[in-house]
């Protein structure tokens, strides 16, 4: 009895009705946690917001860093360029414009030694039509078969290894004789190749071509009115493209962390830097029009475009990039997610391989239970092995993200055909 009543003291004692104190406190409580939620909530779209801000800035940071700082990157990105037929047209007719106007017709052939001159006619007879227009065509045509041989293809990329150091110093505010900065535009000077023409024109007869001087003539990479106001903005990005990058993941990992709904957040980090990288493709594609609409009148603007396309390759590769695996990353949260579609997608994937396991008739073994049993370290394993590739991937492209993907589905979908329900829910798995 006396267990009883104290049995009975101690219930009752438990369900008394709280004091006056004590629900006061409880009511604090609950106030504060929709303000604290509300906090976190709003602090995590902040963060996940200047991480999509952050994005582009980080792109555009890595490119000048990897690419345009880098000798080698730099060098394979420019060496195409002599194989494009819009700029060999330009470096031709730019060198054929530079040798004619350091030919002084009368002067040249005053100099040719007498028993010379038979075979200078000779040479100019062939070419038909004034002296100086058929002059003019062997100059144009000579230039024209050398940018088109392989030794142009190996100037140019001695050239611009060489002037490298320049470039990034005409960049910089720097200056230097084969990469400057005249006015706003950054050239790269052609007294390489002017040389090579004047051998190759001396070899074919024209022997008044080597008392050409030596002839400097510009070839333009880049021509703008913000050149120069470019120069503190590149050094800022070229500092910040190690960390950058860097920290724009850490804002968005603090955001989906410090979301009530972290699978949501993560879905919306993931789209949202992919749209960020969306608007700077755009911003590529509208400023390439800006850009050669604003080009002077003697610069060749099929040339120029090409260059610019070729220079900013490397930053769209990183755009694909970075909105392929916004995409993938999104569509990876969203599948493991419980909404009703995700369920949806993942019972016609699940029985779709459940059917095909019967169908082949497979005797799994012991392995269906011990994967259905370690199914979701499996698949974490998966997604781990794929994110470590990822990020040993030297400069992973939009497509290597693709393949990258793809080979972690179907891993996964191994994973899930060896997966024998059936055995690892049996009595001895469910018993407890």
């Amino acid at each position: 009895m006396a267990g009883d009543a104290d049995g009975t003291h101690s219930e009752g004692a438990s369900q008394a009705p709280l004091g006056a104190g004590e629900r006061a406190e409880l009511d604090a409580l609950r106030a504060g946690l929709p303000a604290r939620h509300r906090l976190r909530s709003a602090l995590s779209a902040v963060l996940i917001v200047l991480a999509a801000l952050l994005a582009p800035l980080s792109a555009v940071a890595v490119w000048v860093a990897d690419d345009m700082a880098n000798t080698d990157r730099y060098v394979r990105t420019v060496a195409p360029l002599a194989s494009k037929p819009e700029v060999q047209a330009a470096v031709a007719t730019t060198v054929t414009d530079a040798v004619m106007q350091r030919i002084d017709i009368d002067t040249l052939l005053s100099q040719v030694a007498p028993d010379k001159r038979p075979g200078v006619k000779a040479a100019l007879g062939a070419l038909g039509g004034p002296i100086t227009e058929g002059i003019r065509d062997l100059v144009h045509q000579t230039v024209a078969s050398f940018v088109a041989s392989d030794a142009f293809k190996t100037l140019w990329t001695q050239l611009n290894r060489r002037t490298h150091a320049a470039f990034i110093g005409a960049l910089t505010g720097n200056s230097d004789s084969a990469v400057r900065i005249n006015g706003d535009a950054v050239t790269l000077d052609l007294a390489p190749v002017v040389e090579q023409v004047k051998q190759r024109l001396v070899d074919r007869g024209l022997t008044v071509a080597s008392r050409i001087p030596r002839v400097h003539t510009d070839f333009t990479l880049l021509e703008s009115d913000d050149v120069k106001r470019a120069r503190t903005g590149f050094r800022v990005l070229q500092l910040a493209g190690n960390w950058l990058p860097v920290v724009t993941v850490l804002l968005a990992g603090g955001g989906v962390l410090l979301a009530a709904r972290r699978r949501r957040a993560l879905v919306t980090a993931a789209l949202a830097i992919a749209a960020g990288a969306a608007v700077l493709g755009i911003g590529l594609t509208v400023f390439r029009i800006v850009y050669l609409d604003h080009l002077p009148t003697d610069v060749d603007e099929r040339a120029a475009g090409v260059v610019y396309d070729q220079i900013v390759h490397f930053l769209r590769e990183t755009v694909r990039t970075v909105i392929v695996l916004g995409v993938v990353v999104a569509l990876g949260a969203w599948l493991s997610g419980a909404g009703r579609w995700a369920a949806r997608v993942r019972s016609v994937w699940e029985s779709g391989l459940a059917a095909a396991r019967e169908a082949t008739g497979v005797s799994l073994g012991p392995v269906g239970p011990w994967v259905h049993r370690y199914r979701h370290l499996l698949h974490w394993l998966v997604v781990l092995v794929a994110v470590v590739v990822l990020l040993l991937w030297s400069y992973p492209t939009g497509m290597v993200i693709f393949w990258i993907a793809l080979a972690a589905l179907a891993a996964l979908a191994v994973v899930e055909f060896l997966d024998d329900r059936r055995r690892g829910s049996g009595p001895k798995a469910s018993a407890p």
